[in-house]
This record gives structure tokens, C-alpha cells and sequence, in this order.
């Protein structure tokens, strides 16, 4: 007669994310993810930045429901009004009501935000970690053309290419994409340098694996912690570029609500109505603060020291 197993309960989800050893890799996996989680909300700094962000995006998402006036629509009978409860924000020199177009403007400056990291990210992480791991004629190549395109400030860089491109959100955001991957490359080759001549990889390399599945497989998941933290704390630069762009009439054309834009038509009325440019330069200055803190956070969340 045979014993028939009994199950033991497997206790609360918290319990087994902390159990002190992994009997799975999906449980390692899992226990990784909590320990950063908890690190990152005991972090106050970095805590209160994505509690902005995530603020930012709702208000982005449900703000055509949140305000009833129209992002476009003019009244003359009402320009340059100050704060009230009318027009919590004032309206703008065409009678517009500035919350509305601050929320609608949200959308623009986090979607070319997004878009430059989709665009920026991966192109400088497969450039350093190829160059990193190949090195030879290719690491050189694609050094000089890093170093290159970091002689030139980023700002005046993305000029260069959107006054080549023309105006346009479109081509803003190629041309923030085209002055941002470049420290990340600098940044992925520099841990592909030190991910090369590892065990593991020479491991995988006896057992036939090609360079490119070794770059692929092994190489690019190591850098791809630094790649987002590097990423998170250049999203404020990359905001500030296509503010900066918006502001000199090369971004978003109006009557677009993008921040820059709005910077720019309310510098005239500074002396008379702060609320003008106060208002967009303060939105500005929040989303930079808040990717910097998220991205200080989550630099100690991802630093394998902590583990």
C-alpha cells in the first residue's frame, strides 16, 4: 500500500514571492520583480514620480471629458482672462480656455516622449551592444559616428535635422530620435564590454551559438536594465528638445496645444498675463521633475548591487 501524498497550502501570494529560496524559475522571476517593486515604493523620491506621471497620463486620457470647452474653439469676448472658476487656468490671448488645451497638450508631449524612446532605445542598444561584443572595424565605425553626433548639443543637433526634415511633429520627433540614441549606444557597448568574456557567453559560444543569436539571447538582455534607467532620465531632455522645438516654431504648428507652442505665443504677454506661459512652463518643469525622480528610482531598482 502506497502512501498517497498530501498537499500542503501554499500560503498567501506574499508568502511565496517571499519564500527565501526559488523552486522555479518563474518564482526567482517573480521574486525579483516584488523586491524591485518594494524597493521602488520605499523610495519616496522616485514613488512620487510615477505617482505624477500616472496622474499625468489619466488626465491625458479622460481630459476631453474633464473640461467642457473645446480645445480650439475661440472667444474673443474672453481673452486674457485671469484664473477663475470659470477658467481655472485663464484663457489665452483667442479667448481659449488654457486647462483644456494643457490637457489635450499633455497627450502631444508624452506621445513624442514615447515615440523617441521607442525610436532611440532600441537603435542604440543594438548599435552598442553590437559594437561592444564585435569590436573590431565595426566597434570603430560606429564609435567615431557616436562621437560625432555627441561633439553637437542635442538641441542644436535636433535642429539641425528638423529644419533638413521641415516642421512638424512628425519630423520632430525623427529628428529628437536621431540626437538621442547616441549615449545609449555609448552607454549598451560599455556593458557589452564587460558581458563579452563572461563565462556563460564563452559557455553558449562552445555550444555553436552564432554572434548574432550571443548578441540577441545574452548580450542585449544584460544592458537592457541600464538601457531604461539611461532611457527614464533622458525622457526630461527629450521633453525639454521638443519644447524647445515646439517653442521656435519647428515642432507642433498651431494651432496645436503642444507646451512649446504655447510658451511661445504667451512670452508677449508675460508682463501683463504671467498666467499665459506660467502655465505650460509649469507642466514642463513637472514632467521633467517627475521622469528625473522615477528614474533615479529605478536606477537603484534595477543596480544588481541591491540583489
Amino acid at each position: 500500500m502506497t502512501d498517497t501524498p498530501v498537499m500542503q497550502p501554499r500560503g498567501s501570494l506574499r508568502e511565496w514571492l517571499r519564500a527565501p529560496t526559488a523552486s522555479s524559475p518563474r518564482q526567482a522571476r517573480a521574486q525579483a520583480v516584488w523586491r524591485g517593486w518594494q524597493r521602488l515604493i520605499t523610495n519616496r523620491a522616485a514613488f512620487a514620480g510615477l505617482i505624477v506621471l500616472l496622474i499625468l497620463v489619466t488626465l491625458a486620457v479622460v481630459g476631453p471629458w474633464l473640461t467642457p470647452y473645446s480645445v480650439m474653439g475661440q472667444d474673443l469676448s474672453v481673452r486674457l482672462q485671469p484664473p477663475s472658476a470659470q477658467h481655472l487656468l485663464g484663457t489665452d490671448d483667442l479667448g481659449r480656455d488654457i486647462l483644456t488645451r494643457i490637457l489635450y497638450g499633455a497627450r502631444i508631449t508624452l506621445m513624442m516622449a514615447a515615440l523617441v524612446a521607442v525610436i532611440a532605445g532600441p537603435i542604440g542598444l543594438a548599435v552598442g551592444a553590437t559594437a561592444g561584443y564585435l569590436g573590431g572595424w565595426f566597434d570603430i565605425v560606429a564609435m567615431r559616428l557616436v562621437d560625432v553626433f555627441l561633439s553637437f548639443p542635442s538641441l542644436i543637433l535636433a535642429l539641425a535635422f528638423v529644419a533638413a526634415l521641415g516642421p512638424g511633429i512628425e519630423n520632430a520627433v525623427i529628428a529628437i530620435s536621431l540626437s538621442a540614441w547616441p549615449p545609449i549606444a555609448r552607454l549598451a557597448r560599455a556593458e557589452a564590454l564587460t558581458v563579452r568574456k563572461s563565462d556563460y557567453i564563452a559557455a553558449a559560444r562552445l555550444q555553436g551559438a552564432s554572434p548574432m543569436r550571443l548578441i540577441m539571447k545574452h548580450v542585449m538582455p544584460i544592458c537592457l536594465p541600464s538601457v531604461v534607467v539611461r532611457v527614464t532620465l533622458n525622457m526630461a531632455g527629450i521633453i525639454l528638445t521638443a519644447a524647445g522645438l515646439g517653442f521656435l516654431g519647428l515642432g507642433a504648428q498651431p494651432p496645436s496645444p503642444e507646451w512649446g507652442a504655447m510658451l511661445a505665443s504667451g512670452r508677449q504677454f508675460m508682463l501683463t498675463s504671467w498666467w499665459l506661459a506660467a502655465t505650460p512652463g509649469a507642466a514642463i518643469m513637472l514632467v521633467s521633475l517627475s521622469f528625473n525622480l522615477l528614474g533615479d528610482g529605478l536606477r537603484d531598482v534595477l543596480d544588481p548591487r541591491n540583489d
